[in-house]
């Protein structure tokens, strides 16, 4: 889960901020611990109350990392996500931390679609890719070669009929927080 970023546009602190019964990433994080995974890194850098949410859920899957490079830009959270995921994984999930209300069904959804073939998949609704996105192992590599404050969104426009998109009707997947107002129900 990348939450290294320092929430620029939202005034700073965005993923601690009051969210629901908790803090914003709490949301993120609950939908990251519900898809089948054997681990979730949670990518910290401008905030350091970030990495102290984690604790709360008392899920021994739950682990934080730091990026230390994080003012380089997303590539740098990626990068520290993916060097403490370690070898011997069928593939990654990137979640975001300012995406509370991603449906936590979906990320089953996209691991069935790299058991039969996909390197990777993301959630659309109505045309529009979200969130989470899924990635194969054989595509960490490209992956851990991004560069700047990017996401992957040009790796997965590469991969055309590799790339499985897969319909859901839950708003959720596009949901996320630049500003304080996003907050507003």
């Amino acid at each position: 889960m990348l939450a290294a970023g320092s929430g620029r546009r939202f005034g700073g602190s965005k993923l601690t901020a009051a969210w629901r019964n908790g803090a914003l990433i709490d949301g993120a994080l609950a939908a990251a611990l519900a898809a089948p995974v054997r681990r979730v890194i949670v990518v910290t850098g401008a905030d350091p109350a970030v990495g102290a949410r984690a604790p709360a859920f008392e899920d021994p899957r739950l682990s934080v990392t730091h990026a230390a490079d994080h003012a380089l830009g997303m590539s740098a959270s990626l990068r520290a996500g993916l060097a403490a995921v370690g070898a011997g994984v069928a593939g990654v999930y990137i979640f975001l931390g300012d995406m509370p209300l991603v449906p936590h069904d979906i990320a089953a959804r996209l691991a069935e679609t790299l058991a039969v073939g996909a390197l990777a998949a993301v959630p659309v609704m109505d045309g529009r890719r979200g969130h989470p996105a899924l990635f194969s192992a054989a595509l960490i590599p490209q992956l851990a070669a991004l560069d700047g404050d990017v996401g992957a969104r040009a790796l997965l426009d590469s991969l055309g009929s590799r790339l499985a998109l897969v319909e859901t009707d839950d708003p959720g997947i596009l949901a996320d927080v630049d500003r304080r107002e996003d907050l507003r129900p």
